[in-house]
């Protein structure tokens, strides 16, 4: 059977490098409409899905009015379409592998659980689906992100289908490496049907070193890395980095068509539950850094990542902006909740802008001279850990930003310090790509 998986993803890659320019610019299908290449391996066999509220086939809606020409719809909050009616899905692939026959006998939860979503970080516990009756697993129920013995027990192929997007510290793709590394030990198989990457363009940051390695940053990636899913696992698998050795799992990835890494994708529905539209997709990685600092990311307002301020920012006219954090669903106790932040709006930003950039530290660079300035009691960067680690050189998987920072280096300078590894990764890369650059 992996001979069989390899010739199915074989083939899946020949079809894809046949596209023209032409066929560039037909629709981008999903790895999980597919069904006519990856039913077949399924069938008579006991499956296990990796998923959550992300996993709609095709990322289809049934009902949406279409926006005006001119629309800026990164603005689009998700579950609305452009007139503000709440859309609705089409088939989950849940749904869609039941439906066909398929034995589902369990489905593996991510953060923020499955089809509902947590707060980030919450723990979630094992369940049942409503709608079918499938056990629900859970990946972050306490100290252990492996699977149980007995969870493993219960199938033979792993099915992954679900939204990234493209950034080291959002949390799904760890998830997926362990889920890989336990199928790897157990001889289960592992079939990824894959999906695009929103940040698929963007192929930035500094390469997370060892003594970095946390809950949000595993292995030796930038901070964006440019690969779909897919792309990903098949690097992971390659490279050796799963505990199972080089290779060892028997992973079979279904292609998109009609994708490359410059395509704009937009997601339909919040792959969690405070990127509340695409353009908070694509400030994600540049406002994350805000993460356990003395400013706020905006959770806990209808604009998370979209904005940042802080109470210790009051008064500076370099920040206009003003918001009050509230609790809400997925930020039932978000930071400096009641309190009046004063920061910015990038609501307004020309996204062109934000794509050129790519990861964005003047922001983090400014914000931390304005406070230390006024306020040098504080700790901007919050408290260190056991390690001395800070949640910021967690992010970056380095604590060479957070430390020039405080030296007083200008962005420039910083970005200066990861190019060449930045270009070693993009070597390494090349070796696991699905799709044009």
């Amino acid at each position: 059977m992996r001979i069989l998986g390899r010739l199915f993803l074989l083939a899946g890659m020949m079809a894809f490098a046949l596209w023209t320019g032409a066929a560039a610019q037909e629709s981008v299908v999903l790895g999980d409409e597919q069904f006519d290449v990856y039913l077949p391996l399924l069938e008579g066999k006991r499956v296990a899905l990796f998923s959550n509220q992300s996993g709609i086939v095709g990322n289809r809606i049934l009902n949406a009015v279409e926006p005006e020409e001119g629309t800026d719809t990164t603005l689009i909050p998700f579950g609305r379409d452009a007139g503000g009616n709440e859309v609705t899905y089409g088939e989950h692939i849940l749904d869609a592998l039941i439906s066909r026959g398929i034995q589902v006998s369990a489905v593996f939860c991510p953060e923020h659980g499955f089809r509902n979503m947590a707060d980030a970080g919450s723990t979630i516990n094992d369940s049942v689906d409503e709608k079918t009756g499938v056990p629900l697993l859970s990946l972050y129920s306490g100290n252990t992100n492996y699977p149980s013995e007995e969870a493993m027990e219960t199938f033979d192929v792993l099915v992954i289908d679900i939204q990234d997007v493209g950034v080291r510290f959002y949390t799904y793709w760890i998830s997926m490496s362990y889920l890989m590394d336990a199928c790897a030990s157990h001889g289960k198989e592992v079939i990824l049907l894959d999906r695009p990457n929103p940040n698929g363009f963007c192929l930035d940051g500094p390469v997370l070193k060892e003594p970095f390695a946390s809950g949000v940053g595993k292995y030796p990636i930038p901070m964006a890395y440019g690969m779909t899913l897919g792309e990903l696992a098949r690097m992971i698998n390659g490279e050796g980095w799963l505990n199972a050795g080089k290779d060892a799992c028997n992973l079979t990835v279904i292609p998109c068509q009609n994708y490359t890494h410059q395509t704009r994708t937009d997601l339909i529905c919040a792959p969690s539950p405070n990127l509340k539209d695409m353009r908070a997709i694509y400030l994600y990685p540049s406002i994350c850094l805000f993460e356990n600092t003395s400013v706020s990311v905006g959770r806990g307002t209808q604009m998370p990542f979209e904005i940042y301020g802080s109470p210790l920012l009051e008064g500076n006219e370099k920040y206009p902006f003003s918001f009050i954090p509230e609790s809400m669903p997925g930020a039932t106790d978000p930071p400096m909740k009641g309190q009046e932040c004063f920061g910015r709006d990038l609501r307004e930003k020309p996204v062109e802008e934000i794509w050129q950039e790519g990861i964005q530290l003047d922001y983090l660079i400014e914000a931390y001279h304005a406070v230390t300035e006024e306020h040098p009691e504080v700790s901007f960067f919050g408290k260190s850990d056991s390690q001395g680690r800070y949640w910021l050189d967690k992010l970056c998987g380095t604590d060479q930003v957070r430390r020039m920072i405080e030296e007083g280096h200008t962005a420039g300078e910083i970005r200066a310090t990861w190019t060449e590894e930045l270009e070693k990764f993009r070597g390494m890369r090349s070796a696991y790509l699905l799709y044009a650059d």
